[in-house]
């Protein structure tokens, strides 16, 4: 009797986006090309475009898979702590291990991967900036929350508070980038927390 052939090893698409995510990570979207993606992910330029379409969309949904994986501490720990200072605290401790990790590239992806694009990439570049600009939203809600509630003083300015938290996570990102260690984003994070109101 002849044996059957197995059937063909299904497209494991949620591991091809995580592939993917690490190569634009890595590289930004601009320095990295198709040839560089059918590497990483292992398959042939015809099926990554039917897979994915263009690069472009390879990138929004490598994007959103980042941040359901590597960037979801942000949204976990707002959503999980019970004042704004103790979700900015976890925020900050955890994007420094998360930002110096052996297991991928270094930083943020959404801090980095379309920093000084082409116009022809402006559009690529804006979505980030709008991912960014939605976190310091977040942030300036829940810190506004507390504010309301009297757990920080009427005297805090929630909008400040946000652009700080954010700027300093941007900061680490790039330290982390140019070889800050854990321990020195940690010492950022704690230098930063000294600013917030008691």
């Amino acid at each position: 009797m002849t044996a059957q052939r197995g059937r063909p090893r299904s497209f494991d698409r949620q591991a091809a986006l995580e592939q993917a995510a690490l190569t634009f990570w890595e590289h930004g979207y601009e320095a990295t090309s198709i040839s560089d993606l059918t590497a990483a992910l292992g398959i042939g330029a015809p099926s990554l475009y039917a897979a994915f379409g263009d690069k472009r969309q390879l990138f929004q949904e490598a994007v959103a898979s980042y941040q359901q994986t590597h960037g979801s501490f942000t949204a976990k720990a707002l959503a999980e702590e019970p004042t704004a200072r103790a979700a900015i605290t976890r925020m900050l401790l955890e994007a420094a291990a998360e930002y110096t990790s052996p297991d991928h590239p270094r930083g943020c992806l959404v801090i980095s991967a379309a920093q000084n694009c082409s116009a022809a990439s402006a559009d690529v570049e804006e979505s980030l900036r709008a991912i960014r600009n939605a976190n310091v939203a977040a942030l300036e809600s829940r810190i506004q929350s507390d504010i309301d509630a009297g757990i920080l003083p009427s005297t805090a300015d929630a909008r400040t508070l946000a652009l700080f938290t954010a700027a300093t996570i941007q900061g680490m990102s790039h330290q982390s980038r140019d070889g800050a260690t854990q321990a020195d984003l940690t010492a950022i994070a704690t230098a930063a927390l000294k600013a917030w109101p008691t």
